[in-house]
């Protein structure tokens, strides 16, 4: 499982971008985004970098945490 810390995740539209692009680079993924607690977690992801880089592209800076 990858989980990244969001920070500036803040609405449903961020959310929704940020699990656009995710599937974009893994279609495969199962994406959880919990909003309050500013968190992404992904299972079944085979490119930690590339899920990391796709959140960046859409505008986000993802965290990981490990």
């Amino acid at each position: 499982m990858l989980e990244f810390k969001v920070e500036d995740m803040t609405c449903s539209h961020c959310v929704s971008t940020i699990t656009k692009a995710v599937k974009g680079a893994d279609p495969k993924a199962s994406v959880e985004v919990d909003l309050k607690g500013h968190m992404v977690r992904i299972e079944g992801a085979s490119d930690a970098h590339g899920i990391e880089q796709a959140i960046r592209e859409a505008g986000y800076t993802p965290v990981p945490k490990n």
